[in-house]
């Protein structure tokens, strides 16, 4: 399962979000819906809610829940949500009164439920963050308030085929900002071979993909119609525009860029670390360094990647047995072990370097995680789905060519503040 989902957010308005979800289906693994208002804060049951449904009760991510169930106490009730239906099932338990004790989200959703009130605050639950790296923590922060704790974090880097780049007499060390990537790029393509493939596509995964770009010129999302989000743009539609990235970005799914890159035609391919799995049996071998900036250095991208929550409850005594169950799913072990199942950088730094040390291939991620942001970090929140629309927009009409980067930008930045 692609893990990267960040783009299924909740919709504008918190009210249409809980009515429409009334008869959403889910996908349960074990137990039901609902905390077990019979429990005590030691003792009872307590429920859990992941976007998991591909691990089964037999998994190792069941048995570390109910580990730390049992050393917690208690009995875990787990249920397993697809992604695009857990911010639903929650919003409307919320309203019910029902909530898990432990609420496992998407990150760009924490700061939507927070602001809806249905999270508990890490000061109110007790929950330690120290250890975890600001940046990341940063997806789960709004209005000065930290809510969560991330379980690890994925996030988008440059793949590329070794025999492409030596056939094309590219050395990769040369890329490093964006000019010596289109250099690499047009020699690979004078060379016979395809450049540089992503996903353009006009939803959230196409704004995903854009904001290492975006970012990486210096760039913020309170200011899209900026210079150097122009420049940014540009450098995507110039690469269409001469060939160095096929026409098919405009409509590619993150999967499909995939598909297009393990052809063995392209050099580079931008995506993410839950395609390590396809890497390895794509059959020819491969490399991966961090997005560029545009003079340089490592490119913000965005996280991808779930928060460890608590909901609100009514009997306020049982959150003490939520934060040992929180601190016990994401302690260094037990993250570790996770990660590796999830194909997930870890959210601390001694982890990482764990993570770095046993695995040389994971190098390169890791330093990404280390340049990543949340996207709705600098404390947007439930701004960034308004924003994020704006920006997939302008750049379906930049690469389409109805509008130039700046006119598309201007555009966007109008609509998104109003």
């Amino acid at each position: 399962m692609n893990r990267s989902t960040g783009w299924r957010l909740a919709a504008a308005s918190l009210a249409a979000v809980v009515l429409s979800s009334a008869g959403t289906a889910c996908s349960s693994s074990t137990g039901t819906a609902g905390a077990d208002g019979g429990g005590a804060s030691a003792g009872g049951t307590y429920t859990v809610w992941d976007p998991y449904p591909q691990f089964d009760a037999g998994s190792a991510w069941a048995k570390l829940l109910d580990t730390c169930g049992t050393q917690a106490g208690v009995q875990i009730k787990r249920t397993a949500f697809d992604t695009s239906d857990l911010t639903n099932k929650e919003l409307l338990a919320a309203q019910q009164g029902n909530s898990p004790d432990v609420l496992i989200v998407d990150n760009p959703v924490v700061s939507t439920l927070a602001q809806a009130g249905v999270l508990t605050s890490t000061k109110e639950n007790k929950v330690d963050t120290s250890a975890v790296s600001p940046n990341l923590l940063a997806a789960g922060q709004s209005g000065g308030e930290t809510f969560g704790v991330p379980i690890g974090a994925n996030t988008l880097a440059l793949y590329y085929n070794k025999a492409v780049l030596k056939a094309a007499g590219v050395d990769v060390a040369s890329v490093k900002d964006w000019a010596s990537l289109t250099a690499a790029l047009t020699k690979v393509k004078a060379a016979g071979k395809k450049g540089i493939t992503f996903s353009g596509i006009g939803t959230e995964e196409g704004s995903f993909q854009f904001l290492p770009w975006f970012w990486g010129s210096g760039a913020q999302l309170t200011h899209l119609d900026s210079a150097q989000a122009a420049s940014a743009l540009s450098l995507w539609t110039d690469w269409v525009k001469q060939g160095l990235a096929p026409n098919s970005v405009i409509n590619n799914t993150q999967t499909t860029s995939w598909q297009e890159f393990a052809t063995g035609e392209f050099a580079f391919a931008e995506n993410g670390t839950w395609q390590l799995a396809n890497a390895k049996k794509a059959g020819f071998e491969y490399g991966v360094i961090p997005v560029p900036g545009m003079n340089g250095g490592t490119a913000p991208a965005p996280t991808g990647g779930e928060f460890v929550t608590v909901p609100v409850q009514k009997k306020t005594d049982r959150y003490s047995v939520s934060d040992k169950l929180v601190s016990c799913l994401t302690s260094a072990d037990n993250s570790y072990a996770t990660d590796t199942t999830l194909s997930y950088i870890a959210a601390t730094p001694a982890v990482q370097d764990k993570q770095a040390a046993g695995d040389p291939d994971l190098k390169a991620w890791v330093d990404a995680v280390k340049a990543a942001k949340g996207r709705t970090s600098d404390d947007l929140g439930t701004k960034y789905p308004k924003i994020s629309e704006q920006l997939w927009t302008s750049v379906q009409a930049a690469l389409t060519g109805s509008k130039s980067p700046q006119a598309a930008l201007s555009a966007a930045q109008s609509a998104a503040a109003h």
